[in-house]
């Protein structure tokens, strides 16, 4: 038998809708995620073990070899009975003081997102993602307002969250779509985008950020569902892609490892 996927198991990619179903990567054969998650942007590593290292922490290592840069705090998330997480992509910036040391536990430009399945819910909490990349070149026929707003306007990233404990005062601004020194294409997706203080465009901008979020909101029931099991580990490609989950009912945990590469901004 052959060491490498078969086709059947390499055939995930992209669905109608732009959505992505991630290639599994079977225990053993973790050399094989770096030019799949390059290829589809997202894969899941099936029942990663490490023999008792931090899962998460390897896991970012050997998907991204030299190419790791900064790994920031991990979060243990666990919802009961809970509701749907709609498409984003993650991305904040909090910044603490750790025994007079100024400290980041989170970064805007984090590239990869690695999130294991500590403990799946009972029923439903399936997962989803799309190319994001994808979505926004389909705007230039679908919708060239919304894709122009995307690429040209200023906002205030973090706005909508003002005065949460951490959050910079100074306005992270920036756009939904750029792009790094590095030539690698960011879209970004947040609950956090307001416009600008003082904006003379701020009822435009308020108006788009409404019909970027119904866009969007509109993709995810058509968008193909997978599940991940207690020890799965989702990788993504936090510049290219946006995830989100279904609700579920009883308890879900997940542990979730944001980094940076050397190709981030």
């Amino acid at each position: 038998m052959s060491d490498h996927l078969s086709a059947a198991e390499h055939r995930p990619a992209t669905a109608p809708g732009h959505g992505i179903e991630p290639p599994r990567v079977p225990p053993g054969r973790v050399d094989e995620a770096p030019a799949l998650l390059a290829e589809h942007g997202a894969v899941v590593l099936s029942a990663y073990g490490t023999g008792g290292a931090d899962p998460l922490t390897l896991a970012a290592a050997q998907v991204l070899g030299a190419r790791l840069r900064e790994l920031y705090p991990q979060r243990l998330r666990t919802s009961r009975d809970g509701g749907p997480v709609h498409l984003h992509a993650d991305s904040f910036d909090v910044r603490v003081d750790v025994g007079g040391v100024p400290s980041r536990r989170r970064h805007p430009d984090e590239d990869h997102v690695f999130v294991r399945c500590v403990r799946p819910a009972p029923s439903g909490g399936h997962s989803f993602a799309l190319d994001a990349g994808r979505f926004v070149d389909g705007l230039a026929t679908a919708d060239p307002e919304l894709r122009d707003f995307l690429t040209g306007y200023d906002v205030d990233l973090y706005g909508a969250w003002a005065g949460l404990r951490g959050l910079p005062a100074t306005p992270r601004v920036g756009r939904h779509v750029e792009w790094t020194r590095t030539g690698r294409r960011v879209v970004r997706r947040t609950d956090g985008a307001a416009p600008l203080h003082r904006d003379p465009d701020a009822e435009h901008v308020t108006a788009m950020l409404d019909r970027f979020t119904r866009a969007v909101h509109g993709l995810e029931d058509g968008l193909p569902r997978f599940r991940l099991d207690a020890g799965d580990i989702l990788v993504l490609d936090n510049y290219r892609c946006w995830h989100g989950r279904d609700g579920h009912a009883g308890e879900r945990t997940v542990r979730i490892l944001t980094v940076r590469s050397t190709e981030a901004r």
